[in-house]
């Protein structure tokens, strides 16, 4: 079966962030298609996927092998590899691709500075470019926001020639994920929905309120009058302690100390009591 797929594998080397974002009319593109490790790369397999590449091409790359290295270490040794596409980043930023002449049209790639933009079965080229230039233009914002958008920009491009049907987003970190034990930063998968990209989108938002971190600057003072308004809150939801309610919401990890809060604990509290 052929994975269909649009791509980008991608790094944030200032942030130590490695990750892949996917869209495929294909059922559950999240189990076949992105591969990560902190410190080590990212790994897109696709077209008539070999999903070997992934594990296979994460070995490599902590062996020490450049992007391009890897990408020829593992086409040269497939028989198979003529259908196959590839895109790889290295823990340095390098990034090498490679789409097999046996691929599907238009099937190509397009790799610069973090990042390796890869797609087959597509409208046009048009797709790749839309990830490439949306990465490129999105520095600054976090990993998760810029692989979303990539993913988001590509489809109003023209997006899969098939349809659309699922997403993925992937992003590590070493002990950057839950309770900072985990490397999963983020793992979000939509495995069949006829709007998928919007779908992981929202996902995202939803992790992002329970599992996000906002600056300490922009945290509230808990004044006389905020307090009143949240011992209000809590009144009209039935509980009587913040930490309380934040721990049947899955909030409990963005509570702080009792003289300050959270504001998107805040706004979850507004809009649980209306």
């Amino acid at each position: 079966m052929i994975v269909s797929t649009y791509s980008i594998a991608a790094c944030d080397l200032a942030a130590s962030q490695w990750g892949v974002a996917v869209q495929s009319k294909f059922l559950s593109v999240g189990s076949v298609v992105p591969w990560a490790e902190p410190h080590v790369g990212a790994i897109a397999t696709q077209a008539y996927a070999n999903p070997r590449y992934g594990p296979d091409g994460l070995a490599l790359l902590r062996e020490g092998l450049s992007a391009d290295e890897v990408v020829a270490r593992l086409t040269e040794a497939d028989d198979g590899r003529d259908e196959r596409q590839v895109g790889v980043v290295d823990s340095r930023g390098k990034a090498a691709a490679y789409t097999g002449p046996g691929c599907m049209e238009w099937a190509g790639h397009r790799v610069g500075d973090c990042y390796s933009a890869q797609g087959n079965i597509l409208v046009s080229a048009e797709t790749v470019d839309a990830l490439a230039v949306t990465f490129e233009s999105t520095a600054g914002d976090t990993l998760e926001r810029r692989l979303i958008d990539c993913l988001a920009a590509a489809q109003i491009a023209g997006g899969d020639r098939r349809g659309q049907q699922s997403a993925s987003l992937l992003v590590v970190e070493q002990n950057g994920g839950y309770a900072q034990l985990s490397d999963v930063i983020v793992d979000l998968r939509v495995d069949d929905h006829p709007k998928p990209i919007e779908e992981l989108r929202r996902l995202y938002q939803l992790h992002f309120r329970l599992f996000g971190v906002t600056p300490q600057e922009d945290w509230l003072p808990l004044d006389a009058a905020l307090q009143r308004e949240v011992d209000d809150r809590l009144a009209k939801v039935g509980y009587t302690s913040l930490r309380e309610w934040a721990g049947v919401e899955n909030l409990e990890e963005r509570l702080g100390g009792d003289d300050e809060i959270d504001p998107v604990v805040l706004e979850a509290l507004r809009e649980a009591s209306g």
